[in-house]
C-alpha cells in the first residue's frame, strides 16, 4: 500500500475497477481497522486524517465511489467538510460516521446531502448493508442518467413510426396515473424503453426505477430479490437485506418477463398488488410499499391463463391497461434512424469512425425479417463499426434470408461433390449436427439469448441446452 502525504491510498489491481471508499477520520485506529475490513471485501481505499486533507484529496481528483466521513473531527469538522465536499462534487454519496447520536446532529447531516448515518460503534453487518444500499443507489442514479440521455434522443428514433407515435398518445394519456400497465411484444422490440418512458413522463420520475428480469434467477434467489429477506432467513443471510419492492418505493418496479414467474411467487405479487404489502423472507412483519407496477413479457398471457399456467385473477391487476409493442418488421420507417443512432453511439464507445448506413445495405434491412427486432439490428450495426466493413453484415442478412437450411444444404453439396468419401452413417451425423447448431443459433438470436425461453421453445431441458450451446461454440455478440 502507498501513502498519500498524511492519507492512504491502496491500488487495485490492473484488472476490473473495484469500487473505491474514501474513509475520513482523526482516529488512526479506525482509519486503518476501516480500511482493512473494506480491503478484504474487494474495495480500493483511500484515507485521510481530517476535512482539509480529504478535500485534498478530492481537488487533487480523487474519484471515489463512497465517502466515509466522521462527523466529530479537529478542525474543520465533518458537518462544515460535508458543505464543502458538496461544493466539489454533489454526486458522491456521503455516508456519516460519529459516536455523536443527536437527531439535530443527523438532521442536518441529512439536509446537507448524507446519504446515510451510522453511529459507533456498529455491527460489521449494520456497515456492510449500509455500504451495500448507499451504492446500490448511487448505481441506479448513474443508471438513470444514462437512460435519460437515451430517451431524450427516444422521439426521433424509436417513435418515429406510426404505430410507436400511437403508443406514446397512449403513454402520455396514463404517465400521470398509477395504474399498472403489461406491455407485450416479442424480444428486442423495445418494451423496456416503453416502460422507462412512462416512469420519466410520470410525478414518481425523480424517484427510483427499479427493474427486475423475472426469467434471470431461479425461484428461490428470484423472491429474496423481490422481497428481500431477515437476519438468518437461510444459511449466509448475515444481515437483514432490503428487495426490489422496497428500493422501489415512492417510484416505479418494471417486472421483466413476468411470464416466467412462478404461482408461488404469482401469489405473493398478488398481494402486493391489493394491498402494497408484503413480508420478507424469513420474518413476519408487513412491509409496506407506494410503488407503481409495469410489466412486460413476450410470452401469450391470456393463453396460459387459459391452460392454466398464469394466475388469472393476477392478470386481471396487471392487463389494466395493455401496450403491444409491434415487431420492427412492421415499423420499418425507424430503421434508418435507430440505425444511424446506433453507429454514432458505438463509433464513440469504440472510437472508431462513425459509419455511413449505405442505401445497399438499408436496401437489405428493408428485405430482411430481423427475428430479432431492435436488439438484433443494433447488433449488426454494432459489428459493422467494429469491423468498420458493411461486407459482413450483408453476408449475415443474406444467410438470414436464405435460411437456417442454408449450411446444411451447402454440407450436402459438398458431401455430394466426395460422394463415397464419408460412410453413410457419418453424412448423418454431421447434417445433424450443422442443423442442430443453426437450429439453436437462431432460437437463441429470437429470445435475445433467453436460455431458458429457448429451452423450452427447443422442447430440451436447461441444462441440456447449456451443454449444446458449449458443444456448438455458440456465443451471444458483445
Amino acid at each position: 500500500m502507498t501513502e498519500v502525504a498524511a492519507g492512504r491510498t491502496t491500488r487495485s489491481p490492473a484488472r476490473a475497477r473495484r469500487r473505491r471508499v474514501l474513509v475520513v477520520d482523526d482516529a488512526e485506529g479506525i482509519r486503518t481497522y476501516l480500511a482493512n475490513f473494506l480491503e478484504l471485501k474487494g474495495y480500493a481505499v483511500d484515507t485521510a486524517e481530517d476535512g482539509r486533507r480529504a478535500l485534498a484529496l478530492l481537488q487533487g481528483g480523487a474519484a471515489p465511489d463512497v465517502i466515509l466521513l466522521d462527523i466529530m473531527m479537529p478542525g474543520i469538522d465533518g458537518l462544515e467538510t460535508l458543505r464543502r465536499i458538496r461544493d466539489l462534487d454533489d454526486r458522491v454519496p456521503v455516508v456519516m460516521l460519529s459516536v455523536v447520536g443527536k437527531a439535530s446532529t443527523i438532521v442536518e447531516a441529512m439536509q446537507l446531502g448524507a446519504a446515510d448515518y451510522l453511529n459507533k460503534p456498529f455491527e460489521e453487518e449494520e456497515f456492510e448493508a449500509t455500504l451495500d444500499k448507499v451504492l446500490e443507489g448511487k448505481r441506479l442514479e448513474e443508471e438513470r442518467d444514462q437512460l435519460l440521455a437515451q430517451l431524450d434522443a427516444a422521439p426521433t428514433q424509436l417513435w418515429s413510426s406510426a404505430p410507436m407515435r400511437r403508443i406514446l398518445e397512449v403513454i402520455d394519456q396514463i404517465a400521470d396515473t398509477d395504474v399498472t400497465v403489461l406491455i407485450q411484444g416479442e424480444s428486442g422490440v423495445g418494451k423496456e424503453i416503453v416502460a422507462r418512458t412512462i416512469h420519466e413522463r410520470s410525478p414518481r420520475a425523480a424517484r427510483p426505477f427499479i427493474k427486475v428480469n423475472c426469467a434471470s434467477l431461479p425461484e428461490p434467489l428470484l423472491e429474496s430479490e423481490l422481497f428481500g429477506y431477515e437476519k438468518g432467513a437461510f444459511t449466509g443471510a448475515l444481515s437483514r437485506k432490503p428487495g426490489r419492492f422496497e428500493m422501489a418505493d415512492t417510484g416505479t418496479i418494471f417486472l421483466d418477463e413476468i411470464g416466467e414467474m412462478s404461482p408461488a411467487l404469482q401469489a405473493k405479487l398478488l398481494q402486493v398488488l391489493q394491498d402494497s404489502e408484503y413480508t420478507r423472507l424469513g420474518g413476519n412483519r408487513e412491509v409496506r410499499v407506494d410503488i407503481r407496477v409495469l410489466c412486460a413479457t413476450n410470452r401469450p398471457l391470456e393463453q396460459m391463463v387459459q391452460e392454466g399456467g398464469f394466475r388469472e385473477d393476477l392478470f386481471f391487476r396487471l392487463n389494466v391497461v395493455n401496450i403491444n409493442v409491434p415487431p420492427l418488421r412492421e415499423r420499418r420507417d425507424e430503421i434508418q434512424a435507430l440505425a444511424e443512432s446506433f453507429a454514432r453511439r458505438y463509433a464513440a464507445r469504440y472510437e472508431k469512425p462513425c459509419p455511413e448506413i449505405s442505401e445497399r445495405i438499408l436496401r437489405a434491412f428493408d428485405r430482411y425479417a430481423f427475428p430479432g427486432n431492435v436488439r438484433e439490428l443494433e447488433n449488426l450495426v454494432k459489428r459493422m463499426v467494429v469491423l468498420e466493413s458493411e461486407a459482413p453484415i450483408l453476408e449475415d442478412l443474406r444467410v438470414g434470408e436464405r435460411g437456417a437450411g442454408s449450411s446444411v444444404q451447402e454440407l450436402i453439396d459438398e458431401v455430394a461433390s466426395t460422394a463415397g468419401e464419408l460412410p453413410l452413417r457419418e453424412v448423418g451425423r454431421r447434417v445433424s449436427r450443422v442443423a442442430e447448431r443453426e437450429t439453436i443459433e437462431r432460437v437463441l438470436a429470437r429470445t435475445g439469448w433467453n436460455r431458458k425461453q429457448a429451452a423450452r421453445l427447443l422442447g430440451v431441458s436447461y441444462k441440456t441446452l447449456l451443454q449444446k450451446i458449449k458443444d456448438c461454440g455458440l456465443e451471444p455478440d458483445a
